[in-house]
């Protein structure tokens, strides 16, 4: 650590896979190797014919990973057409701001489920609401939903700034929204990036400490929840909580929650923090040279926040007023924790 910051390079990483997992993301490597002819020119059915078979592929790899969950690998049958078309419209290059955030909502609420409420539970909850009906009396209804809040009741939203940060309030949201006492999660703020100057097999992961906000006692003993669009090398995740361990700060477990996530970042994880699940909404083969998610979806904080300005970058405050009324309004509960946060170090 130095000048407040903490920096994980890459080979530190490198040295939590097997061989067994080498040879897995070796064997993916040369599938999508094959892949890349059929795009130029394109070949519809040779794209449907590879994607197919490494998928397959990495269902296999994943159903030796029990703490890796594909949502697609884990659903019924029924389910995947649904994150089919999320996926897709996220992915698809003529998806806009506003239609970007609405299928990352969508994406967040599917994982929320696969984590929380899929397993079969002998107790459930149940919601009682005054409706607007008033004729000829004030009517109510009751609707029941699974019973959480044993799973929920300590958990801490662990924001990786900056495109984390609406992922991340949307999993507090669906917390608070499924808890029978109106949780809202405590906040802790990272401010963490990586060294894109750099390439997959040197890069550099930097945690600045001053920019960061969090109370090491929220943490300890906690159920810490990430919730970031992308996992591609899982270096980010893993600085923040070795930097937390080495602080004496002890995690109960620790869920990251991803829309797409490369295997190679969902195996380094697993392997390097043991009390750690990924659950992921669609699982890609492959990283580039530059440590960028293939096919991807681009940035993934750009495309929800917007871009910053390299002369003028915008803090956590000036982010949140750049969401606009619309988000503001719907997460406030989230809001507030957040400012509360931010302004107590102010």
């Amino acid at each position: 650590m130095s000048d407040g910051k903490v920096i994980l390079k890459a080979e530190d990483l490198d040295g939590y896979l097997t061989q067994d997992d080498l040879q897995d993301l070796k064997s993916l490597q040369d599938m999508y190797a094959e892949t890349l002819k059929s795009f130029s020119p394109v070949s519809e059915a040779d794209i449907i014919r590879h994607f197919d078979a490494m998928g397959h592929r990495m269902q296999e790899i994943c159903s030796r990973h029990p703490r890796i969950k594909v949502f697609s690998f884990e659903t019924e049958e029924g389910a995947h057409a649904e994150a089919s078309r999320v996926i897709s419209k996220l992915r698809d290059v003529r998806t806009d701001h506003a239609e970007f955030m609405y299928y990352s909502q969508r994406a967040y609420e599917m994982l929320f489920r696969l984590a929380y409420t899929d397993e079969h539970s002998d107790r459930s909850g149940h919601i009682i609401v005054r409706t607007p009906v008033d004729t000829p009396v004030q009517n109510y209804a009751v609707h029941k939903i699974p019973n959480v809040d044993d799973k929920i009741k300590d958990s801490v939203m662990c924001v990786m700034l900056r495109g984390a940060l609406l992922p991340s309030m949307i999993m507090s949201k669906e917390i608070q929204e499924y808890s029978s006492t109106d949780y809202v999660t405590p906040f802790a703020l990272f401010k963490i990036s990586r060294d894109d100057t750099k390439s997959e097999n040197n890069m550099q992961y930097i945690l600045n400490l001053k920019n960061s906000f969090f109370n090491l006692d929220d943490l300890d003993g906690k159920d810490w929840v990430f919730a970031d669009p992308m996992n591609a090398t899982g270096g980010s995740l893993v600085t923040v909580v070795k930097y937390l361990q080495e602080q004496g700060i002890k995690p109960r477990s620790i869920k990251f929650f991803n829309v797409i996530s490369a295997l190679k970042g969902s195996l380094r994880i697993t392997r390097a923090l043991p009390n750690c699940t990924c659950y992921t909404l669609w699982m890609d083969p492959v990283l580039n040279e530059k440590a960028y998610i293939m096919p991807g979806l681009g940035d993934a904080g750009d495309r929800l926040n917007g871009r910053d300005s390299p002369d003028s970058p915008r803090n956590i405050i000036q982010l949140i007023a750049d969401y606009g009324h619309n988000i503001t309004g719907l997460y406030r509960s989230q809001l507030k924790a957040i400012e509360d946060l931010v302004l107590g170090f102010m």
